[in-house]
């Protein structure tokens, strides 16, 4: 007789990388990268843009960096993602993952832009005061 005991996975924590010294890279050559593209108003689903391994993955991770498009670290969904075309959509059985990722994206998005604004708008006020002292 098999007992199987049903136990609650916790969920990780959504980590996002802003640059490519924060990844636990062991080898370089081993590097892959995916990129994902959602429009809400166009597409069903996210789509696969890109993919890359070793010197293309690496190319593909600073150019994100330098556009400030925070990445993911997760090489099973990477793996997985990887087998698909560049052009597809993501499956369904991959949809939460995915969504999740995306709307941590999303989220950290908005913050950045009301922090810009606010900063602009309180910043520049800050800043003047200084400038008279």
């Amino acid at each position: 007789m098999m007992v199987s005991k049903q136990v609650k996975k916790k969920k990780k924590p959504i980590k996002l990388k802003k640059s490519v010294d924060e990844l636990d890279l062991k080898n370089k050559s081993k590097l892959k990268a995916v990129t994902i593209k959602y429009d809400v108003d166009k597409d069903k689903a996210p789509k696969i843009t890109g993919f890359g391994k070793g010197k293309i993955a690496e190319k593909i991770l600073k150019v994100a960096e330098e556009h400030k498009i925070p990445f993911y670290e997760d090489p099973s969904l990477v793996e997985l993602l990887s087998k698909l075309n560049i052009q597809s959509e993501i499956p369904p059985k991959l949809y939460t993952v995915v969504a999740e990722v995306l709307s941590f994206v999303y989220k950290l998005d908005r913050l950045a832009k009301k922090r810009a604004k606010v900063s602009k708008k309180y910043g520049d006020k800050k800043n003047k005061s200084i400038e008279k002292t």
